[in-house]
């Protein structure tokens, strides 16, 4: 293949070995002498703990520890926030094991190890706890009477609350002819990853070093901050990410777990595994979403938008874990989307309930609010009775108004702006693309026994900074090979291929030649991690400079050993060519043994190499259009999407394959998170929804080939790639646009979608 390999689509390397079954999970790690760890969890929403007896745990030959929170001491320190710190949520950190209370259905509180799994699980069936059991608060409402305390010391259930306000909106209301309010609820649903959570321990009692697996996402914090709780200096650990099967914002963040784990490897000398089932995985790990919101929109009749207010309310649940507030707050942050809107005001209220904590899924808050925003959009549409789509034409902030400042949004944070767009151009193209004009006259249409209904959604969605730096080191080795090595992780995205990509067309050299190191604190000593879909805008960009400065360093060095200068040199498919003569080329990797055959050649470097860190906490801004087809029976609620659409702006593409299988993969989750899942509570606290008999998932029949649309119209001016992320576009618009497509189906029977999930039982009881 001739150099070009940015905007190729070439096929994932690292999907033979996934297709293969030659992968490497953290279930798959089996060390000598290794001991298993299963994890006592509460069966009551909110009782306190009388007495905890492990002693007939303890005594089951095969068991060779029981520990709760009291033999970890001196160190059990809480699970600490990383994101969204908002004062007041501090008071709700949840402990490495129960300490008085138990205040949710999965809460862990006491630990067993053993010589096998089976025999872990037997030991906390024998583990006799006694409570006292108080009553359960399970929604927010009914917790902001605090009339049910989950902490009495704080003497509320209000964990904190946040402003925006952004422009005049009292006067903008003053001002509007038009003026429409509503409420609407998104279901609390959560990341089911084909891999659970897992974690394998190590502790070299001579070296005094600990190795961990399975911490995603984030290792170098996770590092800093196990490193902290076990009292040991940080370079004494060493985190290692194996292949991961899927993140979605619920593996990688810092649980109990994570701390316990490494702590029993410690104590006991030997490696610790514990992977969490599924029914755990529903009732332990992040759930996510429950977000309600009070929305009220000011406009003139001719359908400009003159302001917004909102009131927020995120059900947190038992307890505030990593991301503190994001996930209300995030809803809040681009409540405003693509729209030109002067005036906002929004108050968010993060709230406990008896339920396992709020954590972030694909796209957290983001989803949630283009729900809230485009289907009050729709609404103030029919009341003016202006087409949906030429209402957002005329509000849409427009390419020559780029980069685009709303105003601060986030909590300590830079004011929100937008880096670059063309907003109607995506909405025409998406438009086209549909065949929208073609499809209208379905609109409300009864055909065969179904009404149709088309839904259109606009989405804006933040993507890289959040965190300030990435790092990458790129390596030239000997026969043919350059190493490059990554601070992120990589949870399926198809990094590997996208960072050869990069690297092979800024250095020069055959993709081929290209392998990728990543998931490993020993390999690169500083980093954030993959999250935010920031992997290609922060280390993607790193990657490219630090690729940028070996080329600039192999001229130096091949013109002192050709003896020309630098600025003659040019380097191609790993060739180094003199500009403007017929001199042979000469090969990268002889150069390079002839560095390590010399001491003065790379001025005493052994190595041609490099290392750069990409730096900025300025955040991309991709943006699109969803577009659904739905069929609705009005007798069984049943509802088809018939064809659904996404067109995404994200600056500029490294591989189209990889964006299109994040774009669909997305899509479809989005779409079953909408239709199928729901985490259903009992009133007193008990979750109904345990396994996937009961949690439904998509399977392939649920959803329709979806089409998707890349677009480069607008590259980003903040990293020299000019990309921006693209792995959570598309579920972003999925609640908005097939809410849209169902009202817009049943509006002749007076529907009116203000909630989701769009479940059969929901539909039908709103028909009637």
């Amino acid at each position: 293949m001739a150099q070009g390999y940015i905007g190729a689509p070439i096929r994932r390397r690292e999907d033979l070995r996934f297709i293969t079954g030659r992968a490497t999970f953290v279930d798959d790690i089996k060390l000598p002498h290794m001991l298993h760890a299963a994890v006592l969890r509460s069966p009551r929403a909110h009782a306190r703990i009388l007495s905890i007896d492990t002693a007939g745990a303890r005594a089951i030959p095969g068991v060779v520890w029981v520990f709760t929170l009291q033999d970890i001491g001196e160190l059990a320190v809480p699970v600490p926030m990383r994101m969204y710190q908002i004062p007041g949520l501090e008071r709700y950190l949840q402990p490495l094991l129960a300490r008085d209370k138990v205040r949710y259905v999965g809460e862990p509180m006491a630990v067993a190890v053993a010589e096998s799994r089976y025999l872990a699980e037997d030991a906390l069936d024998a583990i006799e706890v006694e409570y006292e059991d108080l009553p359960e608060v399970m929604n927010v409402r009914d917790a902001m009477r605090n009339e049910v305390l989950l902490f009495e010391a704080s003497g509320t259930n209000l964990g904190a609350v946040h402003e925006i306000s952004i422009g005049d909106v009292a006067k903008a209301f003053q001002q509007a002819e038009y003026r429409r309010r509503e409420e609407f609820q998104v279901h609390r649903y959560t990341g089911n990853p084909l891999e659970t959570r897992g974690l394998v321990a190590q502790f070299d009692t001579g070296k005094n070093e600990l190795t961990a697996w399975g911490v995603t996402k984030l290792l170098h914090y996770n590092r800093q901050v196990i490193a902290s709780f076990l009292k040991l200096p940080e370079h004494k650990l060493h985190f290692i990410e194996n292949d991961v099967g899927g993140g979605f914002g619920i593996r990688g963040e810092l649980y109990p777990e994570d701390f316990l784990i490494p702590f029993a490897a410690m104590r006991l000398g030997r490696p610790v595994k514990w992977i969490e089932d599924r029914r755990e995985h529903l009732m332990a790990a992040n759930h996510s979403r429950e977000i309600g919101c009070e929305l009220e929109i000011a406009a003139r009749r001719d359908g400009t938008v003159l302001g917004l207010s909102a009131k927020i309310y995120g059900d947190m649940g038992a307890y505030v874990r990593t991301h503190g507030g994001l996930v209300p707050c995030s809803t809040a942050a681009l409540l405003t989307g693509p729209y030109r809107i002067a005036n906002f005001h929004c108050t968010v209220h993060c709230v406990m309930t008896n339920k396992t904590g709020m954590g972030t899924f694909r796209a957290p808050g983001r989803y949630e609010s283009c729900f809230f925003r485009e289907r009050m959009l729709d609404m103030m549409a029919a009341d003016l009775k202006i087409d949906p789509v030429e209402l957002r034409r005329r509000n849409l902030i427009q390419p020559e108004e780029m980069p685009y400042t709303v105003g601060v949004t986030r909590p300590g944070s830079n004011p929100t702006v937008l880096d670059s767009g063309n907003y109607p151009s995506a909405l025409e193209r998406a438009l086209k693309e549909f065949e929208y004009d073609k499809l209208k006259p379905l609109q409300g249409r009864f055909e065969n026994g179904r009404y149709h209904g088309i839904g259109l959604a606009y989405f804006v969605k933040n993507t890289g900074g959040l965190e300030p730096y990435e790092g990458a080191r790129v390596v030239v080795g000997d026969g043919h090979s350059v190493a490059v090595y990554i601070s992120i992780s990589m949870l399926g995205q198809g990094h590997e291929t996208a960072m050869a990509q990069i690297c092979a067309d800024t250095l020069g050299v055959p993709m081929d030649w290209i392998s990728v190191f990543h998931g490993n604190t020993d390999q690169i000593p500083l980093g954030w991690g993959t999250f935010a879909s920031r992997g290609t805008v922060m280390c993607g960009s790193a990657l490219y400079l630090a690729a940028k400065k070996l080329k600039q360093k192999i001229f130096a060095v091949a013109g002192k050993h050709l003896g020309v200068e630098a600025a003659r040199l040019e380097l191609r498919e790993g060739k180094i060519y003199q500009k403007g003569t017929e001199a042979p080329p000469l090969d990268l990797c002889d150069l390079a043994s002839l560095v390590r055959a010399s001491v003065t050649l790379n001025q005493g470097q052994p190595e041609l190499e490099e290392t750069a860190y990409f730096n900025s906490s300025l955040m991309t801004y991709s943006y699109g259009v969803h577009l659904a087809h739905v069929a609705v029976d009005p007798e069984t609620g049943m509802l088809e999407v018939l064809k659904y659409l996404v067109v995404e702006d994200v600056g500029r593409v490294i591989n189209p394959l990889l964006v299109h299988g994040q774009t669909v993969g997305a899509a479809v989750q989005g779409i079953g998170g909408t239709l199928l899942e729901q985490l259903v509570y009992s009133a007193n606290g008990q979750l109904l929804t345990t396994t996937f008999r009961d949690y439904l998932l998509p399977s392939s029949t649920d959803v329709p080939p979806i089409e998707s649309v890349i677009l480069e119209e607008a590259p980003s001016p903040l990293n020299p790639l000019g990309v921006k992320g693209a792995g959570e576009g598309g579920i972003v618009g999925t609640g908005a646009a097939l809410a849209n497509a169902v009202t817009m189906a049943l509006a002749s029977l007076g529907v009116e979608v203000t909630e989701l999930p769009l479940s059969p039982d929901r539909i039908r009881e709103w028909i009637r």
